[in-house]
């Protein structure tokens, strides 16, 4: 697999956020992206998301699922934590994977795998900022996309969940998957190619 943009430029609001944005990134590779606040980080995972479009430039993907569009063989884990507080966490997690379209894996051992176990029963309305992210980490693993696009991925967690994810995204890569992050600091992805985006666009 092979996910390659040329020249890509985006509008927000009226607003250049970046141009001339070039990259390519292999199976079993992680780009991270860094850059000051509003050098449009965000913006360029969501328009590899298919939530925005591009002014000018192109995205190619190559020995993906022809059938299928870029966004669909992705993930994307923004700032958000989509959760529907009345629903219990396995009940989200459940939701979740019925929306994507997974198969439905084991819940509980995926829980377990994000440190959620012993609070599956609970709602989603009662969950800490952390414990509402390592959910969101858990639709990464309960539906496998090739993928993964991944917005300031630590916040809010602790160091444990942090290791955490750092084994879930080497994993993830290991596998032949493919990561972009977003990223203020270190998320333990050490070989990581790094694209850094100016601000003041």
């Amino acid at each position: 697999m092979r996910l390659k943009a040329t020249d890509l430029a985006c509008i927000r609001g009226g607003r250049q956020v970046f141009s001339g944005v070039n990259f390519a990134i292999q199976a079993g590779e992680a780009l991270v992206i860094t850059g000051p606040n509003g050098a449009g980080k965000s913006t360029l995972l969501r328009l590899l998301a298919g939530l925005l479009r591009p002014l000018a430039g192109a995205l190619t993907f190559e020995g993906g699922d022809p059938e299928l569009t870029l966004p669909e063989q992705a993930h994307y884990l923004g700032h958000q934590d989509a959760l529907k507080p009345a629903l219990s966490v396995t009940e989200n997690l459940d939701f979740w994977v019925r929306f994507l379209g997974g198969r439905p894996p084991d819940l509980a051992a995926t829980l377990a795998d994000v440190g959620l176990a012993s609070i599956a029963a609970l709602p989603a309305a009662y969950l800490s900022a952390g414990q509402r992210r390592r959910l969101s980490i858990a639709r990464l693993i309960a539906v496998k996309r090739p993928i993964w696009l991944l917005d300031e991925p630590t916040a809010a967690l602790d160091v444990a969940a942090q290791a955490m994810l750092a084994d879930l995204m080497r994993a993830h890569l290991a596998g032949g998957g493919l990561i972009i992050a977003a990223v203020h600091g270190a998320i333990g992805l050490e070989k990581a190619a790094e694209l850094r985006l100016g601000g003041n666009r």
